[in-house]
């Protein structure tokens, strides 16, 4: 078996080939492959992470990655995997979106010229935004069987469920992408089109348009251009849950979406049965490397050695290496308790993921300051005056790291950098203030 494809096997990413001999093709030289990303918001999830990480692995096996934008696609759809229309945004969002996406895939990929194999990003707009619509339909919409686009399951689905439907917008989304194949076919010789097991059936009638419109001379005959699909199982968790949400919402790969702190916190927290899948799925890591963290998980699963790696690995490849070491130590200053040397951006971040409740700092001054004690109940860190006492009386309550010894006003001086204070009653209760003006 080819070596690409018996690594993707051996980490469960292989779910399915269009042909046998797709291996054998990526034997024969350098291939180009694509995968392409509906720009429906300015960020990605870790929903995505798989399939872009799919394109760095191919680039490491020394072949050509070629990560498509939607922005035409994404301006019409895609239906699969929804129960509904999707809302359908301006030209002016898409393209925004496309440039808040972009610096994704420059972390991850290697744009630079300094390789053979260097990536390409490209838009569909650029080709999508210039057919005609009579050339659309006379051209390519002639190879389409509506029997067969209609047994597609997104569209099955959809049209069995009399409240929604299916908008003949979404119904052509189909017909898009399987341009966008040919269209890449023949303008940068891609021959691989890599995604989720939903896209199965988009991938095929790519590969099926191709076969029509490009021919081939064999010999003293004529075929059809052979190009090849690769789909990679949905990511699930063992427990059966959703993966890539955590109880304040999705994950995203974008700071401004999800700080890198609550992004390594993410990982961190990883199931032990989802752990070792994990580092197969989202790290480079070698086969003895994630085989020696799965026997530790499974000896001495308190050590949490394999979360540990998981979360350094993939928020140093997503966000970076000093980004990952600052969540790291955001992470140890808040286990130790020894939070006021910490950055504003980690205090923020760390404030965020606790769900900080914002305050006035006009509760900082005057005979109605806010006190310790009344911060805790209103915190929800004690439910009573007796509570606090007890709490407070026991040296169980520390401020920005600092243990209390009594119940007192809360000053000025109280507020770490950024604008935040921290407060802990025992070792794991936490709460965050922000205040504000």
């Amino acid at each position: 078996m080819n070596a690409f494809l018996h690594d993707l096997e051996w980490r469960g990413l292989l779910h399915q080939s269009t042909s046998d001999l797709l291996g054998a093709h990526l034997d024969g030289g350098v291939r180009s492959a694509y995968v392409g990303y509906d720009p429906t918001a300015d960020s990605l999830t870790i929903g995505n992470l798989v399939s872009i990480i799919m394109l760095a692995r191919w680039q490491r096996a020394g072949h050509r990655p070629v990560a498509l934008m939607g922005g035409g696609t994404g301006l019409i759809g895609d239906p699969s995997g929804k129960s509904a229309e999707r809302p359908l945004l301006t030209a002016e969002q898409v393209a925004a979106n496309v440039d808040s996406i972009r610096p994704i895939f420059e972390r991850i990929l290697d744009f630079s010229g300094a390789t053979s194999n260097a990536a390409e990003m490209v838009d569909n707009i650029d080709w999508l935004g210039r057919i005609g619509y009579i050339e659309l339909l006379r051209d390519i919409g002639k190879h389409f069987s509506v029997n067969v686009m209609m047994q597609k399951e997104s569209v099955s689905a959809r049209l069995n469920e009399r409240e929604q439907g299916i908008s003949y917008t979404e119904f052509s989304y189909q017909v898009l992408q399987a341009y966008d194949f040919l269209h890449l076919y023949r303008t940068r010789g891609v021959t691989v089109q890599m995604g989720g097991s939903d896209q199965y059936g988009n991938i095929v009638a790519g590969i099926d348009l191709v076969r029509r419109l490009e021919r081939l001379e064999d010999g003293d005959r004529t075929i059809g251009a052979e190009t090849f699909g690769l789909t990679t199982p949905l990511v699930t968790k063992s427990d059966g849950g959703k993966f890539g949400k955590s109880e304040s919402g999705a994950i995203w790969l974008t700071p401004a979406r999800t700080s890198p702190y609550r992004f390594h916190q993410f990982w961190l927290n990883a199931a032990d049965a989802d752990v070792a899948n994990y580092l197969r799925w989202f790290t480079f890591l070698e086969r003895e490397e994630i085989e020696a963290l799965d026997e530790a998980t499974r000896e001495r699963p308190q050590e949490r050695a394999a979360q540990k790696r998981l979360a350094d690995e993939v928020t140093t490849l997503v966000h970076g290496a000093g980004e990952a070491d600052a969540a790291v130590k955001a992470a140890a200053a808040l286990f130790s308790g020894e939070v006021r040397g910490l950055e504003p951006a980690a205090l923020g971040a760390i404030a965020e993921d606790l769900g900080a409740v914002e305050f006035s700092r006009a509760r900082l001054v005057g005979d109605d300051a806010a006190t310790v004690g009344g911060i805790l109940l209103e915190l929800k860190l004690a439910a009573s005056r007796r509570e606090i006492r007890e709490f407070i009386g026991n040296g169980a309550v520390r401020l920005n790291g600092d243990p209390i010894s009594e119940d007192r006003p809360l000053t000025a001086a109280d507020v770490l950098e950024g604008g935040f204070t921290l407060l802990r009653r025992g070792r794991k209760n936490w709460a965050a203030i922000r205040w504000v003006d």
